[in-house]
């Protein structure tokens, strides 16, 4: 068939719905599974962001921090509409804007002009530089770039400026906060370490935790003890702060001196093995007083530890009102445990929250069937395996590493769950499986507020406790015949 101008034009071909029913069934077989699992150069719905995303967290941590992106305008827009959907708060940020003649000529002149408008226009105490893809694959010198930035009178010499190398192309949002991290102590920190000086305090790293509550607890339990603390970095106030009709570009954050100065502490606890891997292991070798990183405090034995370790390190005993609070949590576990025990859970996401999760939902009585992270080590693995197997519920537990959301709906669907553990990105593997989706962690795009509601600690048990049993009796309420329609549950 030709057109008018000569040319042949191909007819489209209609899909016969038989043939659409007969994949949308297939995809849900054992058969499908066993294909999906071979694929190797495809990856179909990550369970993880990139590198300068987890980067940009890490700088807004700090008081009158601008994130600077040296790369295009287009990634750091990403990492910015992500933070903000996910907080529903402002997530300030600049690039240089980085286009073809940068990729062919370098960004030198793209990061001097940047950060002469960014200091000029937005009055930053620190400009916190980190990379996207581009100039990583033409190999930009950010050392030399910003060296010579103060030498030509761009930025004032006496600006901290640390920089991150955070390729996109591999690791995970993880590893680019560590990167971030690294560099901003190890900026802040340079020639501030006296001897014999001491501060009192701890400092403490929650690592990647984009919930707010979280945070909120850790200070909360940190002054119930009288611990005097500096948190490394404090996003509490930056991405929750009060909506009183003033415009705040660097809201709350750790103050710059109070960070420079963490390097004289008494103890620093990294709570959270992975997402601070090398920044814990440069603050050993280079902090002063006692050290020590531990699991995130998800579920009551590791919150024990967790008050335990803060009271060894300190010499602080545990205030009477944390045991009360633990003596609520175990109340309500026991008056509700019967609603999630035997559950048959899908559970993905961070390295650090997987552990956590996996050991709460353990506590409990619940059955963590598919382990899915799509950035994990050989280390990870062993651990989370390791935890499997220390209980009895789950011997039937599997641990899929460097694996995806596609991956993972292929398990719900062929070895069915009573729920799905992640964020808002398995949404569409749960409503194939017809289970309900709890959002812990990041991102969470389609719900309001969780990111202020507390996962660890005590109250973080009673929170997640009451999510999950509540929604399995709206399930129960919602599905059942009239006849056990009932008042009591």
């Amino acid at each position: 068939m030709a057109n008018n101008l000569g040319l042949t034009v191909k007819p489209v071909t209609e899909t016969p719905e038989s043939e659409v029913k007969r994949v949308a069934a297939w995809i849900n077989t054992e058969e499908y599974k066993e294909k999906n699992f071979a694929r190797q150069a495809l990856v179909i719905n990550p369970a993880h962001a990139c590198q300068p995303l987890g980067a940009e967290l890490a700088a807004h941590g700090f008081e009158g921090s601008l994130p600077f992106v040296h790369g295009s305008q287009g990634c750091a827009s990403y990492y910015r509409s992500t933070l903000n959907r996910h907080f529903r708060e402002p997530a300030p940020a600049v690039s240089d804007a980085m286009t073809e003649d940068g990729a062919v000529f370098g960004g030198q002149n793209n990061l001097h002009e940047g950060l002469e408008n960014s200091y000029k226009l937005y009055k930053p105490k620190m400009i916190s530089v980190f990379t996207s893809c581009m100039p990583e694959i033409i190999g930009d010198d950010l050392t030399a770039f910003i060296k010579n930035a103060r030498l030509k009178g761009f930025v004032p010499e006496d600006l901290p400026i640390p920089y991150a190398n955070t390729p996109s192309f591999n690791g995970s949002h993880i590893h680019g906060y560590d990167a971030m991290l690294l560099a901003i102590l190890q900026t802040l920190t340079n020639g501030k370490k006296v001897e014999g000086r001491c501060t009192g305090k701890l400092n403490l790293l929650p690592g990647f935790d984009a919930n707010t509550g979280n945070i909120r607890e850790y200070k909360r339990i940190l002054e119930a003890f009288g611990i005097p603390y500096t948190v490394l970095a404090d996003i509490s106030d930056v991405f929750d702060s009060p909506n009183d009709g003033t415009y705040r570009p660097y809201p709350g954050g750790t103050k710059l001196e109070d960070a420079a100065d963490s390097v004289n502490g008494k103890v620093t606890l990294a709570l959270g093995t992975y997402s601070t891997a090398k920044t814990y292991g440069w603050l050993k070798d280079n902090y002063s007083g006692k050290h020590a990183s531990i699991p995130m405090p998800f579920g009551i034995a590791k919150t024990d530890a967790f008050l335990l370790k803060l009271s060894e390190l300190t010499g602080k005993p545990i205030p009477a009102a944390l045991k009360e609070e633990r003596g609520r949590a175990v109340d309500l576990m026991t008056d509700a445990h019967q609603y999630i025990h035997g559950k048959k859970f899908a559970v993905y996401g961070d390295p650090d929250y997987l552990l956590g999760l996996v050991s709460f939902l353990l506590e409990v009585g619940a059955k963590p069937t598919h382990v899915l992270c799509s950035k994990g080590t050989k280390k990870l693995e062993k651990e989370l395996q390791a935890l499997l197997d220390s209980s009895p519920f789950g011997k039937e537990g599997k641990v899929y590493i460097n694996k995806d959301l596609w991956h993972l709906r292929s398990l719900v669907m062929t070895e069915p769950v009573d729920a799905i553990i992640g964020d808002t990105h398995g949404k569409f593997a749960a409503r194939d499986a017809k289970v309900p989706l709890f959002r812990f962690g990041f991102p969470i795009f389609d719900r309001v507020n969780l990111h202020r509601e507390p996962l660890i600690g005590y109250q973080g048990v009673m929170n997640m406790m009451a999510t999950i049993c509540n929604k399995f009796i709206d399930v129960t309420d919602e599905t059942c015949d009239e006849r056990h329609f009932e008042m009591m549950r």
